[in-house]
């Protein structure tokens, strides 16, 4: 039974979600509603929990492969990622005072988490991963994507419409129970899913379930609304352009809780199509990893080398390390290392597998190794260009900086799988 469990789960597609802190007997503790979870695991896959640690951020790689992005509940995202400071200008020092004694829960930023998802929904772009981002998760989504959010929908948003179309979008007394209106757009993969309720309906509306303070102001341009509240905040939107569950396509964000409405006497849904989202977000997860799994090349494991292979292989490593602490140093190659430093050389001189090109750049890359002093006169050559390029990094974001050393990571990994595969061929 434990073997087949095993199997099971090596074959299922892995969903990130990502854990939100909260204090239980003076200590932080990581947590993730298990709504969520049930029904990642009731369509078909397998939730894999990346904890908001600190610099958890920086090791997003180790929880590959991933094949589903899931961002739920949380805090507010820090306004700095899309705003220049917390107040855009339309509300007052008292509105700002009040919002954080009215959501105290809510508007304790954490950078940590806003870190974390926002990498993750990048990533889910840049491959077109199946990501669905329910409430805070929908908001993340759009300011991934460039848009932007109401710092507080009711002094915002509420102000400029007539009061019979206000909404109350949070309420503390009555989480589970509080429901409000909204209309869901034609044509939207929301109409289909909830068919069944909107066919006897002219209006097009439904009943849901939310739980926020914060919504979405401006639309990310990529995106098309799916469902608006009646004082105008978009409730729902996806990206039409990526949505096709069938061959694993789906970016999609909701600022409600469908995993939330059911019946307060029972845990029966209040509409049938509540559970589709998750139920075609896991369908679109459960392609995506047969896609991958088609296209892709399969990277061995690191090889074991046999003893001779082994000592080949530490006499190279000891030669690049040497050429290094050459270079870091400015020293010069002292004789009774040259033969030391040959080994490397003729190492990557004699590349076959790469195009001319790159064998003729390792060529000279072996030269600068037995020549020293003429690679420090090329190094001195591009040190302006190093002192702009340093400059222009203290100019960017931590998320832009992050991004750039997770490049030149992988890169590094690409780099040793290369370089463990030419051991191997010696």
């Amino acid at each position: 039974m434990a073997a087949a469990a095993a199997n099971l789960s090596a074959i299922l597609p892995r969903v990130l979600i990502v854990s939100r802190r909260t204090v239980r007997k003076n200590k932080f503790v990581d947590f993730v509603g298990e709504y969520h979870l049930d029904l990642i695991v009731k369509y078909g896959a397998v939730p894999v929990i990346v904890p908001r640690v600190s610099g958890i951020h920086m090791l997003l790689e180790s929880f590959e492969p991933i094949h589903g992005v899931l961002l739920c509940e949380g805090e507010d995202i820090d306004p700095s990622l899309y705003e220049s400071d917390f107040n855009s200008g339309e509300l007052s020092p008292e509105d700002i005072e009040e919002i954080r004694r009215l959501h105290a829960s809510d508007t304790a930023i954490d950078k940590e988490k806003d870190s974390i998802e926002l990498r993750l929904a990048k990533l889910c772009l840049e491959r077109n991963i199946p990501y669905l981002g329910i409430c805070r998760g929908s908001q993340v989504l759009n300011v991934a994507c460039g848009g932007t959010l109401y710092q507080d929908v009711e002094k915002e948003l509420a102000r400029k419409v007539p009061e019979e179309q206000r909404v109350a979008h949070i309420n503390y007394n009555n989480y589970d129970d509080h429901r409000h209106v909204v209309k869901v757009l034609e044509g939207t993969p929301l109409q289909k899913w909830f068919k069944e309720t909107l066919v006897s309906q002219e209006n097009l509306e439904i009943l849901v379930n939310s739980y926020h303070h914060q919504g979405v102001k401006r639309l990310a341009q990529r995106f098309v609304p799916m469902a608006c509240s009646p004082d105008g905040l978009i409730e729902g939107f996806y990206d039409p352009d990526t949505y096709d569950p069938e061959d694993g396509k789906f970016i999609m964000g909701l600022q409600f809780h469908p995993e939330r409405m059911r019946r307060s006497d029972s845990n029966e849904f209040d509409y049938a199509g509540c559970p589709c989202a998750y139920q075609e977000f896991v369908k679109a997860a459960i392609a995506y990893q047969k896609r991958i799994s088609n296209n892709s090349i399969n990277v061995p494991r690191l090889l074991k080398l046999d003893h001779t292979l082994e000592k080949k292989r530490r006499v190279i490593v000891r030669s690049f390390s040497l050429a290094k602490d050459i270079y870091s140093s400015g020293n010069g190659i002292k004789p009774s290392k040259e033969s030391e430093l040959d080994v490397g050389a003729n190492f990557l001189e004699s590349n076959t597998v790469m195009s001319k090109q790159q064998e003729a750049r390792l060529i000279e890359v072996g030269a600068t190794v037995r020549n020293a002093f003429t690679y420090f006169e090329k190094i001195k050559v591009n040190e302006e260009r190093e002192n702009l390029a340093k400059k222009i990094m203290e100019k960017m974001s931590v998320e832009q900086l992050t991004d750039l050393m997770t490049f030149y990571q992988t890169m590094g990994q690409t780099c040793s799988y290369v370089l463990d595969r030419k051991l191997h061929e010696l």
